[in-house]
């Protein structure tokens, strides 16, 4: 092999090295900032629970949760920031397939777009509240934006189907989603030898425990949604913050809502875990 073809070669393997490592670093910051927001909204859901309800448990609430702290400006820029890394990480997945099992396959990438789309408005939101956060609102309720686009949707030619094949689907993603979190599916997407048995049981107690509650927030707004299409009555739709809210209705009373927002605070420090351990 000659000279030229040589460097050429190093210089192929080291962009290839740079990508992946600018790849790795914006999967562990978006995994991070997942972390953090699924850590404020149980938090903020949990004072709901108790007495509370002052902020909404949703984004927004954690945004503006976090403005309020000392140093809020610097958190809410790397809260966005690391959110940002979470939309071009998906992105790489939808374009070039992930480290999963099946990684490149269709099914894999669609949903992996989807991701990007979400979190980039995510992160948009943050972004747009950090630059003016004088406010205090944080980026909106999550039960206003659901209402709106439900009645916008339902406005639509053939709207109401859309709205109810919608809250299907997000019925069955949460439902799919708890049940993986059980069967502890997620085990496929790390790097267990690394793992020592205390941090494990940690993996295990919060991937199960924070999966499940994720799935049911998931599976219950979902079926709102299908409702508000049955009814055609697009204010029956709920986001984050009506949906949890609507547990301390059920049978089991403030509780039940307890224990959900407790599995979202474990789904945060499972988020945490994922950045340290997940496979990129």
């Amino acid at each position: 092999m000659n000279t030229r073809a040589m460097a050429w070669r190093g210089r192929a393997g080291a962009r290839r090295a740079a990508n992946g490592s600018v790849r790795e670093g914006a999967a562990r910051a978006g995994l991070t900032a997942q972390g953090v927001i699924y850590l404020l909204v149980g938090v903020l859901a949990l004072r709901i629970a108790f007495g509370d309800g002052q902020r909404q448990a949703d984004s927004g609430g954690a945004v503006a949760e976090l403005a309020g702290k000392p140093f809020g400006a610097a958190l809410l820029w790397a809260l966005g920031i690391g959110l940002v890394g979470m939309a071009l990480w998906r992105l790489t997945e939808a374009l070039f397939g992930s480290a999963d099992r099946n990684g490149r396959s269709a099914r894999k990438r669609l949903l992996a777009a989807a991701r990007c789309v979400f979190y980039t408005f995510v992160a948009s939101s943050v972004l747009a509240f950090a630059v003016d956060r004088g406010n205090g609102s944080g980026s909106g309720s999550s039960d206003r934006r659901s209402r709106d686009l439900t009645a916008r949707v339902m406005e639509l030619p053939a709207g109401q189907w859309l709205v109810g094949l919608a809250g299907a689907v997000v019925v069955g993603i949460g439902v799919w989603g708890g049940v993986q979190a059980v069967r502890r599916k997620y085990h496929g997407q790390l790097k267990l030898g690394e793992l020592g048995a205390g941090a494990r049981r940690l993996v295990d107690v919060t991937g199960v425990g924070g999966g499940a509650a994720r799935g049911l927030v998931f599976a219950a707004a979902g079926v709102f949604a299908v409702r508000a299409a049955v009814t055609y009555e697009p204010d029956r739709a709920k986001g984050m913050d009506d949906t949890l809210r609507s547990f301390a209705d059920t049978p089991l009373g403030p509780w039940l809502l307890v224990g959900v927002s407790a599995g979202l605070v474990l789904f945060g420090v499972f988020s945490f875990a994922l950045a340290r351990w997940r496979r990129v």
